[in-house]
């Protein structure tokens, strides 16, 4: 049996940036697809905040049963093919460096909600610097609460990302 992943939550640091930037281009290079669009989500992708160490990307394709085909590509990268993953229209990946995990990939079909929902999301806690510190206090105070406990850390940040979700869909809807 597998020991529980640690829950590690950090400062910001200023290289996650560039770490994306050069993994999203390893990727793409290595996919080859035309229409492939990455994008840097999750907390490493908002300045300041707080965060799990781990960079989180989404990504488009023209057509997600492509990604299926690329499961080979994404193992010879490190990753792990995960499928749907519990999301449905969803093709998850993830990657452990050294034993830890440091990268997620999340590949959906060009025009699928969920990218608008994690782009919007990171934008606007970029924009809204109160709501993203509310949210890295949660994270720090959770992940000192339950240092072993994935789940524990998971479900203590819910209710707040759903309130945070809404806020920033009206925000984006607002924008056009």
């Amino acid at each position: 049996m597998k020991p529980p992943r640690p829950v590690i939550v950090l400062p910001y640091d200023d290289t996650w940036p560039a770490s994306y930037e050069e993994e999203a281009g390893i990727i793409a290079a290595r996919l080859g697809l035309s229409g492939l669009s990455l994008h840097h989500i999750g907390s490493t992708s908002v300045p300041g905040l707080h965060a799990k160490p781990v960079i989180d990307m989404v990504g488009e394709v023209d057509h997600i049963e492509q990604m299926d085909d690329h499961n080979p590509a994404m193992v010879d990268l490190g990753y792990t093919p995960m499928g749907e993953y519990g999301l449905p229209r969803r093709r998850f990946f993830m990657k452990d460096t050294d034993g830890v995990r440091s990268h997620h990939v999340h590949m959906y079909q060009r025009g699928d909600p969920e990218i608008t929902r994690h782009l919007v999301f990171r934008d606007y806690l970029r924009s809204h610097l109160d709501a993203a510190q509310a949210y890295g206090d949660l994270k720090s105070k959770l992940a000192a609460a339950h240092p072993d406990d994935m789940e524990a850390y998971i479900s203590g940040k819910h209710d707040l990302i759903q309130a945070l979700e809404r806020k920033a869909l009206m925000w984006g809807a607002q924008l056009g």
